[in-house]
């Protein structure tokens, strides 16, 4: 008997932490996206399955490598410092006073694609005060500052973890869906991740998206 409630005592225990570990976590998520800047977008109609959403004119910071992993870095350094700006400049949070180079608020989301060749280009959207003037040029070739045009995008949500065969499947379906509200996509689908990689599973926010050719309501 004493050993069973040893038992039960070391499971319940078990239990607790794990259930703690969810909680901070979770708390964790979100006040990441509470304090992570999103690009602001309309949603202009809803149909089965996606959301039609207008964005306004952004700056990306993008880069093409052979690895996710890499093509993060890469971008990661642009965002924390690696770029030819020497001025001093308030951001949102924190207040960064640059003097030999500029930090950069993260803001979401992370906008992936793959290639067939195995590449994978990655952006990162710049705080809306830039524009490609204002924006920090890279000191790296290969990162490229982008303009992108107001747009007008057709999104699909879900949650759990990314892998490459749910994120096409994911696409797949939008574009079926696309078809059968009689718009046509203008791009090849990509993938939009808005969570830092320890959030769990079930929290996570990922979009598939692709810009649309007719502005025809669904």
């Amino acid at each position: 008997m004493a050993r069973k409630s040893s038992l039960d005592l070391a499971l319940a225990g078990g239990l607790v932490g794990v259930a703690g570990m969810v909680t901070v976590s979770g708390l964790w998520s979100l006040y990441q996206r509470r304090t992570t800047e999103t690009v602001p977008y309309t949603v202009v109609d809803r149909a089965g399955g996606f959301e039609l959403r207008r964005y306004p004119p952004t700056v990306l910071a993008e880069t093409t490598a052979d690895s996710d992993r890499k093509a993060f870095r890469r971008l990661f350094r642009y965002i924390g410092g690696e770029n030819e700006s020497a001025e001093s400049v308030s951001m949102t949070t924190p207040v960064e006073l640059g003097t030999r180079s500029q930090k950069i608020s993260m803001t979401a989301p992370v906008e992936t694609a793959s290639s067939d060749d195995g590449t994978v280009r990655m952006a990162f959207y710049l705080p809306q005060e830039h524009d490609l003037e204002s924006a920090p040029q890279p000191t790296s070739e290969e990162v490229e500052l982008v303009a992108a045009p107001e747009r007008l995008l057709a999104v699909r949500r879900f949650s759990g973890r990314r892998t490459d065969d749910r994120v096409t499947r994911e696409s797949e379906r939008l574009l079926a869906s696309l078809e059968r509200a009689g718009l046509t996509a203008a791009r090849e689908p990509f993938y939009m991740g808005y969570d830092a990689p320890w959030t769990l599973p079930f929290l996570r926010r990922n979009e598939v998206a692709t810009r649309v050719a007719s502005g025809k309501s669904v």
